[in-house]
């Protein structure tokens, strides 16, 4: 059985999970240890090609996955290329652990299950307190951004996995094992790199109050006909938001900001329209100037470096292929909305409007939506 969880993509996975990644020998740098993690994937792909039937069209996922990263970090775009290889390695992960695993599950049904599931859990704990304890001081923003979305999206997932293991078979909770298990990994990666940092560091804060104003806008945004014609955009906006509000909570303020100018990306597709041919032209220019821009500042602006160098590859493609109008309306919406609102975070929050003299009353919306 597929499930589908985050941005639409194929979840389940690992319990005692062959780990794909291997840290970069010290000394190299960023993009030849990307290069190298990117290698070692493709290689794996075809030592142990994905055959199970109920994952075996993920195949064209990772790879894709993979091609775009090396695109992306060959063009110099490390940040797009370090997020896009983390999509791949959540997905072979996951395959991977299906592949694995599956008959050994099908076999012994759910105490068997559970017992890989308590493993991975120990491990994947000890992962995260190894982590959450890095020293970040030398790391680009967007680097520490990543980790963190990672290990926050690591926990649910394994709650995921028992989820479907006990609601349907045991079998459909090893996909959402894996990836859990690859989340950490990924997020071990992040934290092996050997970037440079600019010299003026990212001042990070709550992001509260913007959390809170666009889960406002968010529920007022969905009513009929728009709450139907668009559900899984609400689906991707509201999963979005929560995974920004509990990295905000666990004071992950990096990854917090990386989610809410995501949402941010979310809520202005609601609306977007894909430019004209003139508006086009106007759109490549203003992401060259942005690139230019944040390569000049001596703060670290990775953050935003991550959203214009996505913006710059949908619309541009390596393989000459013409931008979808939902990358057109992505890079437009990146670039009208999503850069004022990294720009307005770097200023002190604004206080909250409060209806109690003492407390600020957040309501966290969950519609039918997971």
């Amino acid at each position: 059985m597929v499930h589908f969880g985050r941005s639409g993509r194929f979840a389940a996975v690992n319990a005692g999970l062959v780990v794909i990644l291997t840290l970069p020998v010290v000394g190299q740098d960023a993009a030849s240890q990307i290069r190298a993690e990117i290698q070692r994937i493709q290689q794996s792909l075809k030592d142990r090609p994905i055959a199970d039937p109920d994952t075996a069209n993920l195949s064209t996922a990772i790879e894709g996955e993979l091609k775009g990263a090396s695109e992306a970090v060959n063009a110099g775009a490390m940040y797009l290329s370090l997020e896009r290889l983390g999509q791949a390695i959540d997905l072979r992960q996951g395959a991977g652990e299906v592949e694995d695993k599956k008959a050994e599950i099908v076999k012994g049904g759910l105490p068997t299950y559970d017992a890989e599931w308590r493993k991975a859990s120990l491990t994947l704990n000890e992962r995260e307190q190894e982590e959450r304890g890095r020293d970040w001081s030398n790391m680009p923003a967007a680097v520490r951004a990543l980790s963190e979305t990672a290990l926050a999206r690591a926990v649910p997932l394994m709650d995921g996995g028992r989820g479907f293991a006990t609601a349907t078979e045991p079998k459909d909770g090893l996909f959402y094992l894996g990836q859990a298990q690859g989340e950490v990994e990924f997020a071990r990666f992040c934290a092996s790199l050997h970037f440079a940092r600019k010299a003026n560091a990212l001042q990070r804060r709550s992001l509260l109050p913007e959390l809170h104003n666009l889960q406002e806008k968010t529920n007022a945004a969905f009513v009929p006909p728009r709450s139907i014609e668009l559900h899984p955009r609400f689906i991707q906006l509201n999963s979005t938001l929560k995974l920004a509000q509990e990295l905000d909570a666990a004071r992950l303020y990096s990854g917090a900001l990386y989610q809410f100018l995501e949402a941010v990306r979310n809520y202005g597709m609601l609306t977007a329209v894909p430019p004209d041919g003139k508006g086009k032209s106007s759109l490549k220019i203003a992401i060259g100037s942005m690139q230019k821009k944040l390569e000049a500042s001596e703060r670290d602006d990775s953050i935003a470096q991550l959203f214009v160098e996505r913006a710059g590859s949908q619309v541009e493609h390596a393989a000459g292929k013409a931008p979808t109008a939902d990358e057109w309306r992505s890079a437009q919406v990146i670039i009208d909305q999503v850069l004022p609102a990294y720009f307005a975070t770097l200023q002190p929050a604004s206080p909250q409007q409060r209806e109690s003299g003492k407390t600020v009353d957040i309501t966290l919306v969950r519609w039918p939506y997971t």
